[in-house]
């Protein structure tokens, strides 16, 4: 089948004035039409930064290296007016916040037309048309009255509705959703993963869910890559890592899921400990102080993500894993 984002060994750094800062180490992994990835992992593991990378849209004081390859295409790195002719067009994202991601001072209508002009060459009527068709698909009502209404008029969850039919408008190929259910309602919640898992299936549309939430993960994503304190720590199918985590990170992450039928009080154990500073990772596992099966290894050698078979591919000394 087509690859259509092919990430290999990509590490994002950022200058401070404390010196150098790796945000993201050694990250690979394959993207194929109509799949769902779920990228997991505590705030400040680098899911956010790696995609942000990969678009060109990094702080002016970071930098990716690696390789990021679109349809075969090296994409990383290229100059702004080469990845303005893929972003928002082949390669599409939600941001986490709506508000900030619309342009206050723009009705709806003219954020949306935009895109449509710029990479479809459409009139504006035809534009205005798609636009209020694509506002019906991700369900706004009332759509036409809408189009003419500035962000701050509209509810959060119609934000993020807008978002995602600003990023879907030109068909992409590629949909990036960072942690498009935050602060959202879980009934609204549950209407953007519908909406989400509609459009990859009838669409084809590859979708990358950045989120914490293992549940919106097991609701929606094919496959789950882990990552922890920037570094990816498991890659499998969904399935495989909900019922075998090798892990001790996915483990933890799992266990500490709330279930209906736990005691809040006895039930729902935490991962000890805190994530280190990116400023000053250890030689070794980045999640050995945490880990409750680490041996002097861990500290010393850091491991590898590599597969054991059934690509299902662990970072962890121990053979067995978590």
């Amino acid at each position: 089948m087509t690859v259509l984002l092919d990430c290999d060994n990509l590490d994002v750094r950022f200058r401070t004035e404390d010196g150098e800062v790796s945000a993201v180490s050694g990250l690979s992994f394959r993207l194929e039409p109509g799949e769902c990835l779920g990228v997991v992992g505590e705030s400040g593991s680098g899911k956010t930064q790696s995609f942000l990378a990969m678009l060109g849209l990094l702080a002016p004081n970071g930098r990716a290296t690696g390789s990021v390859r679109y349809r075969g295409r090296e994409i990383l790195n290229l100059p702004r007016r080469e990845l303005d002719e893929l972003r928002g067009n082949r390669l599409a994202m939600v941001f986490q916040d709506a508000l900030s991601g619309l342009t206050p001072t723009m009705r709806i209508g003219e954020q949306l037309i935009e895109g449509l002009r710029r990479h479809r060459g459409l009139t504006r009527q035809d534009a205005r048309a798609k636009a209020i068709e694509m506002l019906d698909i991700v369900r706004i009502p009332d759509a036409e009255a809408r189009f003419s209404a500035y962000p701050f008029e509209l509810s959060g969850g119609m934000r993020q509705r807008v978002m995602i039919a600003m990023a879907m408008l030109c068909q992409p190929e590629v949909l990036i959703a960072d942690e498009p259910t935050t602060a959202l309602d879980v009934t609204v919640q549950a209407q953007i993963l519908r909406l989400l898992d509609g459009l990859k299936r009838h669409t084809g549309t590859a979708v990358v869910m950045i989120t914490h939430d293992l549940g919106v993960v097991a609701g929606l994503c094919d496959r789950v890559l882990i990552l922890y304190a920037g570094r990816p720590v498991e890659l499998g199918t969904t399935a495989e890592i909900f019922r075998h985590p090798r892990h001790p990170y996915t483990a933890g992450l799992l266990r500490s899921v709330p279930r209906l039928s736990g005691d809040p009080d006895t039930d729902l154990p935490a991962i000890a400990g805190q994530p280190p500073d990116l400023e000053r990772l250890p030689p070794g596992c980045a999640f050995a102080p945490r880990c409750e099966l680490v041996t002097e290894q861990c500290y010393q050698e850091r491991p590898l993500l590599r597969d054991r078979g059934g690509d299902h591919p662990w970072a962890c000394h121990r053979e067995a894993g978590g």
